[in-house]
């Protein structure tokens, strides 16, 4: 637990437990089968369907609606785990709004469009709340792989070689698998231990082995996997954290939003932790959202955001912006920071405003300052980049299907080049991954 117990301002227990059960239940709560039946009643099967384009794992996304119209959810639930076998987590995390039912015709004629999401949700429920693992394992092929990290490519790509009779070995830094669904993604967007219950059912295939407290650069390398396994997958996210170099920044309670919501998604009593009343937020990405909406669930009093370009420019979408401003935060654009003050603790956060001139920013020469007694800095992360690999804009280099510069090593997900950083295109870089390590193994 952070020493802000000890800091003045930011304290536990700022609302009472009904409130903080109510505040972190479920953002979008499920569908019932009649709910479910009339929302499906509302796609138009499109023959070109264009919300199946914009899905990153390909899901044939009228076929599973009509199969959720017709009465038959578990079969709809087949079809979107056949190409994202972490269909449950993404129907709760997913940016579909950017996404599938931003493509949505519905969206294009009425502003409306058919709720795509809360039905991957419902059939995907169905199957994994019936007994037994969906897929079945192939004949045992006796060729081993090594998988880097156990976030949502890694598990991607281990149940797809698991299924095709391979032997996995999934080598985590931390004490539990999931990552970012476990210790990133924000505790109302998945309630009730759905990360870890997802794994567990994942598991159901076989052939999947665990090994935490393993790192790369640590206990681990790629030369000493290679030789012990018949391929390698690495899947390590971005495991570091940009700094904010700015005056003042060696300021007691400054952190890192990624570790707030570490703390928060691990808690077992949301009463004990401790938040500031005055909190500000900077970034301009889902983890800002994020830290600054569940700042305020914890009853922080005033939440500002601070991001240095525009609204447009933000990589968290209008949806996550307005969620945030719906929730009583703030949000300040084209706001650079310049110094953090303080007598102790943090006091105020000095701003400068930006403008943005044939893609180039710079102050404007005027500023001002918003109260503070917590600041979470939400300014992007980094890749820990392991030996052995080309690194390329600092991210591992891949071609095709996540190939690296070591022969047999792949790599996927946030810490690869090429793909955007949401969890459903690491599920398909994992996956595909997989397709081409079996093909290798194979010779297919």
């Amino acid at each position: 637990m952070p020493n802000s117990l000890h800091t003045p301002g930011v304290v536990p227990g700022r609302l009472s437990a009904e409130n903080f059960a109510d505040n972190f239940s479920d953002l979008h709560p499920p569908l019932d089968g009649h709910e479910a039946a009339v929302a499906a009643d509302r796609c138009y099967f499109c023959h070109d369907a264009p919300c199946m384009t914009a899905c990153p794992t390909s899901i044939d996304i009228p076929l599973f609606i009509r199969q959720i119209q017709t009465g038959t959810p578990e079969a709809a639930g087949r079809t979107i785990f056949d190409q994202n076998i972490l269909g449950g987590m993404c129907a709760r995390v997913c940016p579909t709004e950017t996404l599938c039912q931003e493509a949505c015709v519905r969206e294009t004629a009425e502003g409306k469009p058919v709720e795509i999401g809360r039905l991957q949700r419902f059939a995907t429920d169905r199957v994994m709340a019936a007994r037994g693992h969906p897929y079945e394992r192939a004949a045992p092929s006796g060729k081993s792989i090594a998988v880097v990290g156990a976030g949502p490519a890694g598990l991607a790509c281990a149940h797809r070689l698991a299924m095709k009779g391979h032997d996995v070995v999934i080598y985590d830094a931390r004490a539990k698998a999931g990552g970012l669904n476990e210790y990133g993604i924000a505790a109302y967007k998945s309630v009730d231990g759905f990360a870890a219950s997802e794994v567990d059912w994942l598991l159901g295939i076989g052939g999947i082995e665990f090994r935490f407290g393993q790192a790369l650069g640590r206990e681990l390398s790629l030369p000493a996997l290679s030789k012990a396994h018949d391929a390698v997958f690495v899947g390590i996210g971005l495991g570091g954290v940009n700094g904010l170099e700015i005056t003042g920044s060696d300021t007691g309670n400054l952190r890192d939003a990624v570790d707030f919501i570490e703390d928060l998604r691990q808690s077992t009593d949301l009463t004990g932790l401790p938040v500031g009343r005055n909190v500000v937020v900077i970034g301009g990405g889902m983890t800002a959202v994020d830290a600054a909406v569940q700042s305020k669930l914890l009853g922080a009093e005033n939440v500002t955001i601070a991001y240095r370009r525009g609204r447009d420019r933000m990589s968290a979408s209008e949806f996550e912006q307005d969620l945030a401003t719906s929730k009583g935060v703030r949000i300040v654009y084209n706001a650079a920071p310049v110094a953090l003050h303080r007598n102790g603790a943090v006091q105020e956060v000095e701003f400068e405003y930006t403008a943005e001139n044939a893609g180039k920013l710079a102050g404007t020469g005027e500023g001002f300052r918003v109260a503070a007694d917590q600041v979470l800095a939400a300014i992007g992360q980094v890749i820990e980049a392991p030996d052995g690999v080309k690194i390329e804009r600092g991210k591992i280099a891949v071609t095709g299907t996540g190939r690296t510069s070591m022969s047999g090593v792949w790599a996927g997900g946030d810490c690869a080049s090429g793909g955007d950083d949401l969890t459903v295109t690491a599920v398909a870089e994992g996956r595909d991954a997989a397709e081409d390590i079996h093909a290798s193994l194979t010779g297919q």
